[in-house]
């Protein structure tokens, strides 16, 4: 089978590359809109508030429909599913690249971006799950995905920068548009190993349902700074409406019948653990983006480059610690990697706070961004590994929906819960009020990664990166 692997020679670098570029270019888009907040609210003649909304649709629908779109790569197969949620992004880029208003932007890149992502991130992890076959290899492989999602992340905002201040925001999405066409033609040199099943069943009814949870949950979130009574209905009706779906999805799978989640994958103590690390780790690395960003444009009057190049210390922090992760990998255990970066992070929250509203300069957002990328990026790889060694490799396909929806639900939750706080009041003490908030919950993320169980030793990591993986911000 073409790009089938054991140890990693050039033939599998061609097919981990284009994966890789898929992971980097979805973390990118959920990240590079926060340096164009200013320059897009008066192109637009909309709000700040305005263009969170369309940054958090975009967080969104991919938490939405991630689950979904795990479960369509059976029935559609792999590749099919890789290369039409390519083609659905690109469109989704183009169109945001010429809206003439807020809506338009919306549809093309919350709503388009958001269902591509959510149709070929999935396929990202199982394609790399089925064609990196030698344990070793599959952890080096999981491992520059990773970090590759996590410096798309924290690139978005230096990159965007760049390209806003030399042309414009529009000249981002059309960055975005050539590298999904540099993808699909890479792409073309992977085969899936597995044939698509058609006549597979897929469960419509609790798709939606879930869909419908999650976005009731986070527009919750996000109506809170504008009627709080609105905001508990739309909280408590999510609720309502995911406890629904996993009675549904519970009733189906005891009939015998394929549910779109299997209610089992909950029952593991480890797995569950591991998934709030995760979407703790992504909920602080978007809230933080979005805030220090916000910050920056409305507060202190920076243009895009100069939020950017700020920017450029968590990204470094980000790139440094997740090429080390192989290497320390080996020598400590996944419990302790996560525990240290949550440390790390949470520290680096603090000093940001703390060195921001004692100096004026630029130069004092750096020690607290450069220890929060540190940190963010020490942890993702073993969060997702974590999960993904919970399982066998006929339920990889399931929890890496799982896995991503979750991350996805994160990165949605942090900039909604970040900006609704910045919202109501852009000054100083609003912005140490939400990385006040994010620190909290790494606090929460902490407690939960102390919860995992202490075996597990430093060789385990590469057997437990083998086992299965991710996706995300």
């Amino acid at each position: 089978m073409q790009g089938t692997a054991g140890a990693g020679g050039p033939g599998v670098r061609r097919v981990l590359a284009p994966l890789a570029l898929a992971q980097f270019i979805c973390s990118f888009a959920g990240s590079n809109m926060n340096v164009m907040i200013n320059d897009i609210s008066e192109d637009l003649d909309t709000t700040v508030q305005g263009v969170q909304v369309a940054i958090t649709i975009f967080l969104l629908v991919m938490a939405a429909l991630m689950i979904p779109g795990g479960k369509l790569t059976d029935k559609w197969g792999r590749k099919r599913c890789l290369t039409a949620g390519l083609i659905v992004y690109g469109a989704g880029a183009v169109l945001s690249a010429v809206s003439p208003g807020l809506g338009v932007l919306i549809i093309g890149n919350s709503i388009l971006e958001g269902v591509g992502t959510a149709l070929l991130i999935p396929p990202v992890y199982i394609l790399t799950t089925l064609l990196f076959t030698d344990t070793a290899s599959r952890a080096r492989a999981f491992g520059v995905i990773m970090a590759m999602g996590g410096v798309g992340a924290a690139a978005g905002p230096l990159i965007g920068g760049l390209i806003t201040s030399a042309i414009s925001w529009r000249a981002a999405f059309v960055f975005q548009a050539l590298v999904i066409v540099v993808i699909v033609v890479l792409s073309r040199r992977i085969d899936d190993p597995l044939p698509p099943d058609p006549a597979r069943p897929f469960d419509t009814v609790g798709a939606v349902l879930s869909a419908a949870g999650l976005v009731l949950l986070v527009t919750g979130i996000l109506a809170v700074d504008d009627n709080g009574w609105l905001a508990l209905g739309l909280l408590l009706a999510g609720a309502a409406v995911l406890a629904v779906f996993f009675r549904w999805v519970h009733r189906r799978e005891r009939a015998g019948r394929e549910p779109l989640l299997s209610v089992s994958l909950f029952r593991n103590r480890t797995s569950n653990l591991g998934l709030i690390t995760q979407n703790a780790q992504w909920l602080m690395l978007m809230g933080t983006s979005f805030t220090v960003a916000a910050y920056l444009q409305v507060v202190r009057g920076y243009d895009a480059i100069e939020t950017g190049v700020i920017f450029t210390a968590a990204t470094l922090g980000i790139l440094v610690s997740s090429l080390a992760a192989e290497r320390l990998a080996e020598r400590r255990p996944q419990r302790t990697l996560v525990m240290a970066g949550f440390v790390m992070t949470v520290v680096g929250i603090g000093v940001l706070i703390a060195l921001v509203a004692g100096s004026p300069s630029a130069w004092a957002f750096a020690p607290g961004l450069l220890l929060i990328g540190l940190g963010l990026g020490v942890m993702l790889t073993p969060s997702v590994n974590v999960v993904q060694s919970c399982f066998p490799e006929s339920r990889q396909g399931e929890i890496s929906g799982l896995s991503r929806s979750v991350s996805n639900l994160g990165s949605s939750l942090g900039t909604a819960v970040a900006g609704t706080i910045l919202v109501s009041g852009l000054s100083k003490g609003a912005y140490a009020t939400a990385m006040a908030a994010l620190a909290l919950i790494g606090l929460l993320g902490l407690v939960a990664a102390g919860l995992l169980p202490r075996g597990g030793s430093p060789a385990g990591a590469a057997r437990t990166a083998g086992a299965g993986t991710p996706g995300r911000p």
